[in-house]
This record gives structure tokens, sequence and C-alpha cells, in this order.
């Protein structure tokens, strides 16, 4: 029994010493991504192409599944994640909480990819008819960014409806029952409803919202393993060029991942133009601090910031 206790106790003590902790409980070991189950981010997930690339050296992918832009930047800020992606308006919130984040690049707009729609039978036929009416979008997303430009360019405010917060997968359930009057929402949640029927579009996002994906990091990796985001993006320009050539494949892979029809899925592609990666450039950082500042002006955001601020400042990432 001594000779078992003087064993536990030599183990115990090799596990305080320096240099003795187990790598695989080092956060180094690990690279994890936040993703939304749609598009690049989910291709790269299923080729396994990134594990190829960083295993050999003893890193592990890990991929965690978020519903929309908010709550994936939320686990970026808790440390549960190193890099992730969203539309234009979940990082502006995040950078005014003061969440440490850098973008380090971005993907081609697609503004056909959003939308805002409204029961065939319903009476509202323009942007007058919803004063007042229920309309229900994600808080702090581009639905929220494509809902108040829509109502501004016809004169109105915000304030002017009844503004009605839910998940995407909230908002088809209460645009259907009643419950709202109009819903504000992206691809592919927007082909879905659509192809399923009863279902008009009262705008696309052309004119109001850019559709662009925007990639992101903790600027604790963007610091100490640049790299690391050197080879990331190296490794989705290379599974989107491979997607940009297969569009059946990618077509049956995605609904298969979302459980959304084939049509839909295709209704969806066809509109998308994500299939590009570009560096963070003064058009894209002019446009965010337009809305950034339109927030502000409205209550939405706590501080001013300047966008500037959190993209990547050292050639970390390098051009394709």
């Amino acid at each position: 029994m001594s000779n078992r206790l003087v064993i536990l106790a030599a183990a115990m003590l090799a596990m305080l010493l320096p240099g003795c902790v187990s790598r695989q409980n080092d956060p180094s070991d690990v690279i994890r991504i936040g993703y939304q189950k749609w598009g690049s981010f989910s291709i790269l997930k299923t080729s396994g192409e990134l594990t190829k690339s960083f295993e050999p050296r003893g890193i592990r992918i890990e991929w965690i599944e978020f519903p929309s832009g908010p709550p994936l930047l939320e686990a970026l800020n808790a440390g549960s994640i190193d890099i992730g992606h969203a539309g234009d308006s979940p990082p502006i919130f995040a950078q005014a909480a003061e969440i440490p984040f850098v973008y380090f690049a971005a993907s081609s707009p697609s503004p056909d990819s959003s939308g805002l729609l409204v029961k065939n039978e319903s009476t509202i036929n323009g942007a007058n008819d919803l004063r007042g009416r229920r309309v229900g979008f994600a808080k702090g997303t581009s639905a929220h960014t494509m809902i108040l430009r829509y109502l501004e360019k016809h004169e109105m405010k915000i304030t002017d409806i009844v503004a009605m917060y839910l998940s995407p997968a909230d908002g088809r359930v209460a645009l259907e029952s009643g419950s709202i009057d109009a819903w504000a929402v992206w691809d592919p949640y927007l082909a879905a409803a659509e192809q399923a029927g009863g279902h008009r579009k009262l705008a696309t996002g052309k004119g109001y919202v850019e559709g662009r994906e925007f990639y992101f990091a903790s600027r604790r990796m963007a610091e100490s393993h640049p790299e690391r985001l050197t080879e990331f993006r190296a490794e989705l320009a290379r599974i989107k060029s491979w997607a940009k050539e297969r569009p059946d494949e990618v077509n049956r892979f995605l609904s298969a991942e979302t459980g959304i029809p084939m049509n839909a899925v295709g209704l969806a592609e066809s509109r998308r133009s994500r299939y590009d990666t570009h560096d963070i450039n003064e058009d894209m950082i002019a446009a965010q601090q337009s809305l950034a500042d339109r927030y502000l002006e409205l209550g939405l955001l706590p501080r001013k910031i300047a966008i500037r601020d959190a993209v990547l400042k050292r050639p970390a990432v390098g051009k394709e």
C-alpha cells in the first residue's frame, strides 16, 4: 500500500513540474472554429482538409456549430473559439462590446441572398404598409441591417414598426402562424421559405445589404499564431475553388448537412457569390464604419467604435 502511495505522489509531483503538463490540455495545440451550418466553413469542415493540414504537427481542429453570428462572437469573447465568420452587423456589436477580435478577410458580396418576406395573402405591399406591424429578424445580424436600411430608404424609422427579435429557425414559424407580419432573413432560410410556397418577397437585399461574409479571429490567436490564419485562409480558398466548380456536389452536401430540400439549396446557391476571398480593404472598412455610426445614432451601440482598430494590421495573411 505504501509503495502505491509513493508512486501516486511521484506522479502528482511530475504533473506539477514545468513542462510536464499534458500537451493534450494545452490550448495552443487546438484551433477551435465556430461555424454556421451553411456555406464555405461547412464544406471545409466536412472535407477534412484542415485536419490533414494541421494534425501532422500535433494541432487538433475542433468545429463548433452556431445558429447565427451574434452567439458565435459571444463564444469568441468567452475564449471558446479562435476563428469564426458572420455577416456585417455581428462584428460591429462585438467590437462595441470590447470583444477582442480582428477581421482578417472577407468574402465577395451576395446581396440577393437576403430578403424580406410576407405571406401571399398579406395586405403589405410596400414599406408604408409596415407601419405598426410586427417584423421579425435576428437582432444584431445582417437582417437587422436590411430592415433598418429598407425603412430609412422609404423615410421611415425602426420605431415605426414593432421589432420582434427572432432566431432564423423561429422566424418562419412565426410568419406562417401569423405571430409576425413580415420576416427579414438570409439564405438558406430565405430560399427554403420561398420554395415551400405561401410567401412572397417584399424586397431583396440588393441596395440594402452587401451580403458579405467576414472572417475573424481572436486577437490572441492573431498575435500569437498569425501563421495559422495564413494556413487557414489558404485551405478555405482551396475548398472554395473546389466548390465553385462542383455546384451539384455542393448542393447535395448542403442539403444533407442542413436538412433543407435540394430545390431550396439550389436556389440559394444560384444567387450566392461568396466563393472568393479578399483582404479587408478601404471600401469594406468604410461600409462597416458607416453602419456602426448609424447604429450608434440610433442608440443601439453603447459607444463609438473605429472599425479600422479591429482590422488585422500586420501581414499575417497573404493575398491569393
